[in-house]
């Protein structure tokens, strides 16, 4: 099911198509009636519309202060649900599609350093980071891994215009990425950013546990994987504006009881990685299984993403 943000969507135009790696193309879109497009930040994605009805979840990657245009990579997934290769076998130059957005759930903090870490596809948020924080001055470096040479979208263009701060990675030639010399040669306070596959996160989130000098931004494409074992149970949420309680089935989402209950909240991806259903929460105390919220935003229980996240409690109260 597609999700309900038609609110903010708007039709855009495909101008642009190329291939940019192995796997991936880059689309561009713009207004067909020549306006500014929206503005965004690094790090923001859009909601594309695939295939007429569906919402896929894509990094921007293009240039901010372009209000004539934005732009996407996507990765060819054949194993995917679907919507890559949509973009890569039927979207055209000159065909009309519905985006949502811009939404930034991976702002680029303050910081004196940066370390970008990206893995494949993952360099897509990270690009127009990489371009701010070296347009400002920052003292940077970006660690670049990949399958091979020639899977890896936009290597080329980063390791010219940026020979001393860019390490170029492929696993077929160098193994796995050395996250702990990469994070050992930084200095204190640096902002660490990175996407990728989940493996990677997991191994630079564990390699960053301890090491209070720094600051870790993660952006996740998937959901997480839930625990071995969980077992989900029923519980009631009560929707404080509406005045309605509905109760949440074992085996079924809470924003699906929510809707059912007649509550408006919009919503997009289904998978806790968008943040589009990001609801607060009055009263109860949230099981968080989603990719947007950080540790300390997950604990202090103020807000939530209903499509994902269920309750410890009893109850719940939202804001709704």
């Amino acid at each position: 099911m597609a999700g309900n943000a038609a609110s903010d969507q708007s039709k855009m135009q495909v101008i642009g198509k190329d291939v940019v790696s192995v796997g991936v193309v880059a689309v561009r879109f713009a207004d067909p009636d020549g306006g500014d497009v929206p503005a965004w930040d690094p790090g923001a994605h859009i909601d594309l519309v695939v295939d007429g009805n569906t919402e896929r979840q894509y990094s921007l990657c293009g240039d901010p202060a372009d209000r004539k245009s934005l732009t996407v990579a996507v990765l060819r997934e054949e194993n995917g649900r679907g919507g890559s290769r949509w973009v890569h076998d039927a979207l055209q130059v000159g065909d009309l599609v519905g985006i949502g957005g811009p939404r930034n759930n991976f702002a680029l903090a303050s910081a004196q350093s940066f370390l970008f870490v990206a893995g494949g596809i993952g360099i897509t948020p990270l690009l127009p980071m990489v371009r701010a924080v070296d347009a400002a001055g920052a003292d940077w470096k970006l660690l670049y891994g990949g399958r091979n040479r020639s899977s890896m979208a936009f290597a080329d263009e980063l390791a010219d215009a940026y020979p001393d701060r860019v390490e170029l990675r492929p696993q077929d030639e160098f193994g796995i990425l050395d996250l702990s010399a990469a994070l050992d040669a930084v200095a204190d306070g640096t902002a660490v950013y990175c996407c990728g596959p989940e493996p990677l996160l997991q191994a630079i989130e564990n390699e960053c546990r301890g090491r209070s000098n720094l600051t870790l931004h993660l952006e996740r494409f998937a959901a997480k994987e839930r625990p071995a074992g969980a077992v989900d149970a029923a519980f009631e949420v009560e929707l404080r504006r509406s005045g309605t309680t509905v109760e949440v089935a074992a085996d079924e989402s809470m924003l699906d009881a929510v809707l059912r209950a007649g509550g408006d909240v919009p919503f997009s991806c289904r998978e806790g990685t968008c943040g589009t259903c990001e609801t607060a929460v009055l009263d109860g105390v949230p099981d968080h299984r989603d990719s947007v919220l950080t540790e300390d935003e997950q604990a202090a229980n103020d807000c939530m993403m209903i499509c994902v996240s269920r309750s410890c409690s009893a109850k719940l109260v939202l804001d709704l």
